[in-house]
Formats: structure tokens, sequence, C-alpha cells
């Protein structure tokens, strides 16, 4: 890469670590089909008040790279329709009989979030149900025996209950545990070192997951249970190695000419509408350039993955902070400089659900720069996010911008069977904040989190 590229890298990752506080970023590029660029910024740990060692982020370092792990899982599930041992057409009852409508939902609907299967974890915050262990097929039984929140193959909806239960079904037909399948037949193929299941060897971790309340300084964020993201976002490993894998995507080292169409092909729903989603990756055309794209995140980390299969190439930032824009902010930055230029991506207009809650959100922000909170309008999850520690932060953040003066909503979407809200929250001293709001059907907050400047 130009010295001069090189320096614009830099000074965009750095320019985004100190607007967003997120502690560190592990950048990796690759152009022309080979990596042309690697390097760490921030610190890896932030020492403890009074103890510890501050760690410096270096490229070597593993971290986890939450839903990107469910790319892995699908071409796992791709290797064995190869062998002949499932069909994507399957339907789910064929493994699965006491599922609901398993004879209507198949392992390809499952695969590309149009099963209907209701998401289990559609928040950006650790919510008291996590920090314990659970079993896959405990969490399959609790979510996959609920009503669908659509007609299987009419509507797309992300759902990390799709990828726990594809893990389960490629572990009953493999006979291997999922991840010694995937380490076996995916990772070693490809030549993938230093990847390993983020919570069953967490202790291989060298860098450690923060939180930040409101934009406040970040705070150590625990990882969630064993169990949870068991086949759609247990994996970590360093981000020269997610590469290596964008570079067997763009070349189609690991499956076969037609699994790769299956897996690089959106799909397109009942009514004719396309998805943009394929088997485990986004796959959008953004100024004619073809884009497979795909985030992850897991308590105290987010990831983002953006491949360039016609141009063969590739930007991977791995960052340790949840519920941060900073992986995406800084691969955006990237893409023009590797790139010709792209345009802007379309984004839907707010609902009528999302647009009136405006006023209620402009009172609970007004609330929360002097740590007032009607409990009330919360769900017990939502409830424990904002803890002692939450409340001192968002004060401490808000209060100084001055009185709230405008809730503008920006976009909606719906996940998990709830109504997501992004919006743009004003202040009089000038400054605006961007807030995600997850309402229930019955109006109840689930998840209200300050993500960043506007």
């Amino acid at each position: 890469m130009p010295a001069d590229t090189e320096a614009k890298v830099a000074a965009a990752a750095e320019k985004v670590l100190k607007e967003t506080g997120v502690p560190s970023a592990s950048v990796v590029i690759a152009v022309d089909g080979r990596v042309v660029y690697a390097k760490a910024f921030g610190m890896a740990k932030i020492a403890p008040a009074g103890s510890g060692e501050a760690v410096k982020a270096e490229a070597s370092m593993a971290y986890p790279i939450g839903s990107i792990s469910k790319q892995f899982t699908a071409q796992a599930a791709l290797l064995l329709q190869q062998e002949g041992k499932l069909s994507l057409d399957d339907k789910v009852g064929k493994y699965f009989p006491e599922l609901t409508r398993s004879n209507e939902v198949t392992l390809r609907n499952l695969m590309t979030m149009t099963s209907g299967y209701e998401d289990f974890a559609p928040q950006d915050y650790i919510i008291p149900a996590w920090r314990k262990p659970v079993k896959p097929i405990d969490n399959i039984h609790e979510w996959a025996e609920k009503p669908l929140d659509f007609e299987p193959g009419t509507d797309w909806q992300y759902s990390n209950t799709n990828y726990v239960l594809l893990g389960l079904i490629v572990e009953k037909v493999s006979g291997e545990p999922l991840y010694q399948f995937i380490r076996e037949h995916v990772l070693t193929p490809l030549g993938l070192e230093g990847v390993f299941n983020t919570y069953t060897e967490r202790q291989r971790l060298q860098v450690d997951g923060y939180v930040s309340y409101a934009m406040a300084p970040v705070r150590l964020q625990p990882l969630e249970g064993t169990g949870w993201y068991f086949g759609d976002g247990d994996l970590a490993m360093p981000a020269a190695t997610l590469v290596k894998w964008d570079l067997g995507i763009i070349n189609h080292s690991l499956l076969s000419a037609e699994s790769y169409k299956e897996f690089e092909t959106p799909y397109v729903l009942k009514s004719g509408r396309d998805s943009h989603y394929g088997l485990g990756i986004f796959i959008r055309r953004v100024d004619g350039r073809l884009e497979f794209e795909h985030s992850g995140e897991v308590g105290g980390y987010v990831s983002e993955n953006v491949v360039y299969p016609d141009d063969k190439a590739a930007v991977v930032v791995l960052t340790n902070e949840v519920a941060s824009g900073a992986a995406s902010e800084i691969a955006a930055a990237i893409a023009p400089l590797i790139l010709p230029p792209a345009k802007a991506p379309e984004v839907s207009g707010p609902t009528e659900v999302v647009a009136a809650f405006a006023p209620k959100l402009k009172g609970i922000m007004t609330g929360l720069q002097t740590q007032q909170i009607d409990r009330g309008l919360f769900t017990s999850d939502c409830n424990d996010y904002f803890g002692k520690d939450a409340l001192a932060d968002f004060a401490s953040t808000l209060g100084p911008l001055g009185t709230v003066t405008t809730v503008a909503p920006m976009r909606n979407a719906l996940r998990g069977g709830m109504t997501f809200g992004l919006y743009k929250v004003t202040f009089s001293g000038g400054e605006s904040v961007l807030v995600t709001v997850y309402l229930e059907p019955d109006g109840k907050i689930e998840q209200l989190l300050v993500v960043g400047k506007a």
C-alpha cells in the first residue's frame, strides 16, 4: 500500500477511536487479492485505577468476531450438503420435529433469516439471562417453540435463533461437536490459524472487552455465559485470519462453485422482494459495486467485515467496546481510500410507532440528565441495564449538553418481535447524540442506548 494511503488509514482509525472513546481497533486490508495492511491502534487492556498494567493492542491479537461466525456455520452446512448428508431445502422437522411449524421451515430459511423464528438476542447490552450459562438446545426450545413472527419465506428479520438451531443440526448430521467439525473441515483446509471459541476458551483472549454508558469513560464488560452464541457468534480470531477467510470467499477456495453460488445469492421473498441476505452475509450493490458485509457484536466487542469480491479487496476492523459504531465507521472511512467512492446506502424512513415515541424519548433523555427515570416505562432487562453506574454515567455525559431541544427519528426496523428506532437527539448546547431504542409490542422499552455523537 502506498505510504500516503497507509497514513490516511491510520489517521482515519485514530480519529474514530479518539471521537468515540473506543479503546482499540485492529485493522487489516486486502487489495488485489493480497494483504497489504495490518495494524492495531489503542489499548487491548486499560489499567484499572490503582492496579494492573495497560496493554497496547497488537495486530496479532485475537478479538471475538460475534455474528461474523455465522458464515463459518453456513459453510459447514454447505459442506454437508456437498457430501449428500443434508439439503438446505430439508425441513427443520427432519431434525427437530418438536419446534414450531418445523415441517414448514427449511434450513435455507434459517440461513437466510426468513424462518420467522424470533431472535433471542436483539439487545446491544447484556441482559441478566445471558450472564448464566445455557445449553443451546434449551435456548432453542424456549425461542423456537414460540409462534412464528411471520410466515416462512414471506419476510426477513435478523435472528440469532436461526443459527443456533443450524449449529445444532450441523452437529447432529456430522456426528461431531460443532466447533470440532468447523475446525477440521473449514479452518484447517483454509489454513486459518489463531481461531478459538470465545466462550469455552475465553482464557486465550488477550484483549479485554468494555462498555460505555452514554459516552462516559469505558468500564470492563464481562462476556456472556457459555452457550448463548453457539454457532451464531462464538468465534474469535486475529483480523488477519478473518481477511484470509475473506480471500477464501473471493477465490472460492473451500466449496464447490455451486455451493458458493448459493452462499452469495440473496434470498428472494415470496413477494418477489430481494432480502439482500445470502447464507450468513448481507449482499448489496453500492454504486454498482458488489459488496458482502456482516458485523458482529458480543459482550464488550464489535467487529466489521466487508468484502468486495469483484475488486478482490476486503476490510476487517475488530474493536473492543460493545454497542459502538467505531468498527463500521473505520471500515467506511477506509473504503474510499482503496476503492472508487460509493454512494451512501439508502435507509428507510421512520414508521408511525417510531415517530410517535419521539416525544416520550425527549422526556426520558431529560430525566437521564439528572439520574431520574420512570422505571414503569422499561422492561426488567432494561431496568437492570440502568443500574447505579449506568445512571451516573448517563448524567455525567448528558447533563452538561444543556436542555433537550429536538428528538428526530431517523430509521426503523423489526427484530426479535420488537420495533427498532434510531433517533438523533439535539441539545441546547448545539451537540447531538444518536440513541437506539427497542420497543415491545405493548410499548415497554427493552433497550435505550446512547451509541455516539451525531
